[in-house]
């Protein structure tokens, strides 16, 4: 979900960010007991820890599904600042851990012993959720985390500024550089991909036919396609066709509302927020592919919802999860569709999410379905950081892309060894 407010950094590197460093040493010391009492039935006392998502709505919906639970007393710590992940993972090494947290799949938490298993209460309707969702949070064959929102990345476009200057829309990278040339005029930039280029990462590695990781957990990122994808972005990056120094990150849509830019990378959070802006002037597209072998891929963010297995109230923490989040699917329907658009993880709700039938809301759907790419497990922050540094180093620096891969591939065989030996 977007956070459509002054907030200025990418939330999603920024989380991921404090899981590198708490799982260097923090995670695994957490302590177990809460101190807020235990028990079963309803003098059980729950908090759930939540990041403050922009749009409006969202932390009184959230603290409405848990004043209807009945079972356990839920309270809600909705973090406001930017440092949601390191409130958060400082709050997982005290007494006064929340019991059930958001985040993302990420197997430090799974090696550390800090998140619950789940399968018991998701094995039962697993095969209603997007299988997808379902192997980005299992490691040896359990489940941990419920998915509760996909989010889908992709390039927004004005349709009225491609019409004036009698651009197509991209279906190459190579093409894409053009139209970020022909739509440059005065104040106007061709394309946004955010102020550091990070959102868009994980894209050119798929768009260019790669995969961070292969299925032995072997790196399968450094290919000749990524290093031609890492020379047009360099090409791209000092075109003068980009906007750079935007006063919000990409995930927000104000740029793309207010004309800084034709073109910009965010995510099917801001559709509502872009239709009232710019009525009908406005479609999507996937990040287009790279190399000739490559085919073009949307990245999926989302939310997914964890029990601290260190807390005092494990079993009672998994049952309000399952009331939630595997019971509940009017509010599993209502948190993914009324404060900014996202797809639910659950097959039976999203075929039947009205909002998400027509318009560009339905060609988002059908680009998720299409070219959707999910997060790998295993790919962690010292590995995404790792990488950051290779867009840094070759695209901002001008750093022979071999090198900086050779620099990528030392610091992610390091964290491979750490993780699977």
């Amino acid at each position: 979900m977007s956070a459509l407010s002054n907030r200025n950094f990418d939330r999603r590197t920024a989380l991921r960010a404090a899981l590198g460093l708490a799982a260097a040493g923090g995670l695994a010391a957490c302590g177990g007991n809460n101190g807020r009492g235990g028990g079963s039935g309803s003098g059980t006392n729950l908090v759930q820890m939540f990041h403050a998502y922009g749009e409006a709505g969202t932390e009184q919906a959230i603290k409405r599904y848990a004043k209807a639970y009945k079972e356990a007393n839920v309270t809600t710590q909705w973090i406001t600042s930017a440092d949601f992940e390191s409130k958060l993972f400082s709050a997982l090494l005290t007494d006064n851990a929340p019991d059930l947290f958001e985040f993302h799949p990420q197997i430090q938490m799974v090696k550390s012993g800090q998140v619950a298993d789940l399968t018991d209460i998701i094995d039962p309707v697993k095969d209603d959720f997007n299988p997808a969702d379902i192997k980005s949070h299992t490691v040896d064959g359990k489940i941990y985390g419920v998915r509760m929102i996909d989010d889908p990345q992709f390039f927004f476009y004005r349709k009225s500024m491609l019409e004036k200057a009698k651009v197509d829309v991209p279906t190459t990278f190579d093409e894409l550089m053009e139209a970020a040339d022909k739509l440059t005029t005065g104040k106007v930039k061709g394309l946004y991909m955010g102020n550091d280029l990070h959102s868009v990462n994980d894209t050119l590695i798929w768009s260019s036919g790669a995969q961070h990781l292969d299925e032995k957990n072997q790196i399968a990122y450094h290919t000749d396609g990524v290093v031609e994808g890492l020379k047009k972005m360099r090409t791209l990056f000092t075109s003068g066709n980009l906007l750079l120094g935007a006063p919000t990150e990409s995930w927000d849509p104000s740029s793309f509302n207010q004309g800084l830019c034709a073109i910009q990378f965010c995510g099917m959070w801001a559709m509502p927020a872009i239709q009232d802006a710019l009525g009908d002037d406005w479609g999507v597209f996937p990040f287009p592919k790279v190399t000739d072998s490559g085919k073009a891929s949307v990245y999926n963010g989302g939310w997914s919802m964890f029990v601290n297995a260190k807390g005092k109230n494990v079993d009672a923490a998994k049952e309000y999860v399952k009331w939630l989040w595997i019971d509940q699917k009017e509010y599993q329907e209502d948190w993914a569709t009324s404060y900014g658009f996202h797809i639910p993880p659950r097959t039976s709700i999203a075929e039947t999410a009205t909002k998400l039938k027509s318009g560009n809301a339905a060609e988002g759907v059908r680009l998720f379905n299409e070219f959707g790419h999910f997060d790998n497990i295993g790919w962690t922050q010292a590995m995404r950081t790792a990488f950051e540094d290779v867009f840094a180093n070759s695209v901002r620096k001008n750093m022979d892309p071999e090198k900086a891969l050779d620099r990528c591939d030392t610091a992610v065989n390091r964290e491979l060894k750490k993780l699977f030996g």
